[in-house]
């Protein structure tokens, strides 16, 4: 089963390797893993969508914990998250069906981001869900590529998540330092 994790990690040459690294050694598959730097440029926030059961989901976070680079791990599977993804869809189809393609894309919200002679180019923005309904609709007018990013998710609400070197385990607020160790607080 797929779950949502937001990793909060030092903005570092080979983090995304050691995390990916992790992973993939007990063998539990990336499904989408998207990275970007934070407000503070020193960490990035990673959000990695893995095929794990939830039994494991655990072990996987106490795993990744150990990393050094690794600040704070949310499980954001079953907490109140938004979570969005973004594609871009090259479609080529006569003139004369351009009319119903941009209705379609109007359900979802689409939008034209380039257009030429006999092709658009339409974005849309959604949940996973949106995304592959969108591209079902879009499929019957002949895709030429199609450009996916991964999931960006982040808690909803007041709360600020991952943006603070903070997390829970074991009931416990524990804050990593540089050498890795935790403090309890």
């Amino acid at each position: 089963m797929a779950r949502t994790l937001s990793i909060y990690v030092e903005n570092k040459s080979g983090v995304l390797a050691r995390v990916a690294g992790v992973l993939s050694a007990r063998g539990f598959n990336i499904d989408s893993l998207t990275v970007a730097k934070s407000l503070d440029p020193g960490f990035s926030l990673m959000t990695v969508i893995v095929d794990v059961d939830p039994s494991l989901v655990e072990q996987v976070i106490k795993q990744l914990s150990k990393l050094i680079n690794v600040i704070t791990i949310t499980n954001l599977s079953d907490a109140p998250a938004v979570e969005r993804e973004m594609v871009l869809v090259k479609v080529s189809l006569p003139d004369e069906m351009r009319a119903r393609l941009l209705q379609e894309a109007e359900i979802f919200r689409a939008r034209v981001v380039d257009s030429s002679p006999g092709s658009y180019t339409l974005e849309a923005t959604g949940d996973s869900d949106k995304i592959e309904a969108f591209l079902r609709v879009i499929e019957a007018y002949g895709r030429l590529e199609i450009a996916r990013t991964g999931t960006v998710a982040m808690l909803r609400g007041a709360s600020r998540g991952t943006s603070k070197p903070a997390s829970t385990r074991d009931g416990l607020t524990t804050q990593k330092v540089a050498s890795g160790g935790p403090i309890l607080i």
